[in-house]
């Protein structure tokens, strides 16, 4: 369907308002850029332009871009070429990079790319309207900020997740620089956001109705230690446990070595907070674990999960790993294979590793072909799929809290989460019930079976948030 709609320029002093102008934004890689997405998203909705989900229609696209690993890279590097066609296909007028790819090849996107009009940086979301207005002007932009501070990026971030859960992002950037991950040089140093501010954005969230936040940032364990001289996750937790209609609180991207008693404590004790903790160990050889860098060896991480049992035993741990490592030799994989066995991680994520350019890890000797690290990775989410089953089982019989996500199509069947399933990324509970419920509702479970990740359950009683 083609747009016949009609740009209209109204000035005050300050800004452009574009009213009935349609804009098609395009959000890719990890969930913190999706919170980057969402805040220039209300910016342009403020400004009066109106969100639309087909790209044929739109007069302005906005890619924001990943190249965490090489898949992701091409793919954003096709998502711009699909768009640029919508110069001559469609009615696009501003096409605008941003993100993690446009921070790196910002001069390889102008070059190969003419279609791009304006390319901004991972700190430059507050200059998108600007480059927007620019754009619209035929002018091409490129905005570089310093990577320093918190972008303030204005207008009212808009809710693309369904409105019942949302992630709320602490922090940017990273000081770990493992030899592996480009992340510190495209987004910079570790940056905490003010903890006046997180608790004014969560507030804002839940009067949109948000019931569920999830706190991400490259590293969460350490937020604070910038601003205020300690690490002061667990106060912000105890803050953000203040607000009455938040019911769920979960933390992602714990770097083991940093997790702190006050932490674990505030975890356990305070009751919005699912117990339920995401620890990126990438592996657990130590001379592997030393040449990607990585602060803890073997022993350490058996120490840590011991700890987190003992002290919270119904805690759900979700891990990350890394296989075909450079230098990586069947006895590491073996030695990691076992752990995994050892561990048994509730919920476990295995990437096969993608050499980077401009880190060290590139370029080291003994690079491992790609048919070894696709069969290594199979090896491990093989074994993780038999852990899965075997503790997917131990529910069966017990009571879990579930947040309502939808309905099963032509059945009388629900799906939900319980704490233990971040959305996106882990399982879900398929509820059969009669009763009308509604996503976002909050309702108690009886569990009735198992499959490999998911559960099945009935509703238990008549309990209802």
């Amino acid at each position: 369907m083609l747009c016949r709609c009609v740009l209209a320029s109204l000035f005050t002093r300050t800004e452009r308002i574009y009213l009935s102008m349609y804009i098609f934004f395009m959000s890719l890689g990890c969930d913190k850029n999706l919170v980057d997405s969402e805040e220039m998203l209300g910016a342009l909705v403020s400004r009066g332009f109106e969100v639309t989900d087909d790209e044929s229609q739109a007069e302005v696209i906005v890619v924001n871009t990943c190249c965490f690993i090489h898949d992701a890279k091409e793919e954003s590097i096709q998502a711009i070429l699909d768009m640029a066609n919508y110069k001559t296909e469609g009615n696009l007028k501003a096409l605008i990079v941003t993100g993690c790819l446009a921070q790196r090849y910002k001069e390889e996107i102008t070059k190969e790319i003419p279609e791009v009009d304006a390319v901004l940086g991972t700190n430059s979301q507050a200059a998108l309207l600007d480059a927007v207005d620019e754009a619209l002007k035929g002018k091409v932009s490129h905005v570089f900020t310093p990577l320093e501070g918190i972008p303030q990026v204005p207008g009212k971030r808009m809710i693309t997740t369904g409105g019942f859960y949302e992630y709320l992002k602490i922090a940017e950037g990273c000081d770990k620089h493992c030899t592996y991950c480009i992340i510190p040089k495209i987004r910079g140093n570790y940056r905490s956001v003010p903890m006046e501010t997180l608790i004014e954005q969560a507030k804002q969230l839940a009067e949109q109705g948000v019931k569920e936040l999830i706190l991400v940032a490259q590293e969460t364990t350490i937020y604070g230690t910038d601003l205020y001289s300690k690490k002061s996750l667990h106060l912000l937790l105890k803050e953000l446990c203040k607000i009455p209609a938040i019911v769920w609180i979960r933390v992602l991207y714990c770097y083991p070595e940093e997790i702190y008693p006050e932490l674990i404590e505030t975890i356990r004790d305070e009751k919005k907070i699912c117990h339920y903790l995401d620890l990126p160990i990438q592996h657990a050889s130590d001379r592997i674990l030393k040449r990607m860098g990585r602060r803890t060896s073997k022993q350490q991480l058996i120490d840590i999960v011991s700890t987190l049992r003992k002290e919270i035993p119904d805690i759900v741990l979700r891990t990350t790993l890394i296989t075909g490592f450079p230098g990586e030799t069947q006895e590491d994989h073996e030695e990691l294979m076992e752990f995994v066995d050892q561990m048994e991680f509730d919920r476990l994520g295995v990437f096969t590793y993608s050499p980077e350019e401009d880190t060290p890890a590139a370029t080291m000797e003994d690079q491992i072909p790609e048919e070894v690290k696709q069969d290594r990775q199979a090896d491990l989410m093989e074994l993780q799929q038999e852990i899965s089953l075997e503790r997917g089982e131990k529910c069966v019989g017990k009571d879990y809290l579930v947040m309502i996500e939808g309905k099963v199509a032509d059945e009388n069947a629900y799906v939900g989460r319980t704490y233990a399933d971040a959305p996106g990324i882990d399982g879900y509970m398929f509820i059969n019930t009669g009763e009308l419920l509604m996503s976002g509702d909050f309702v108690k479970a009886h569990v009735t079976g198992s499959l490999e990740y998911d559960l099945i359950g009935e509703i238990a009683d008549e309990y209802t948030e």
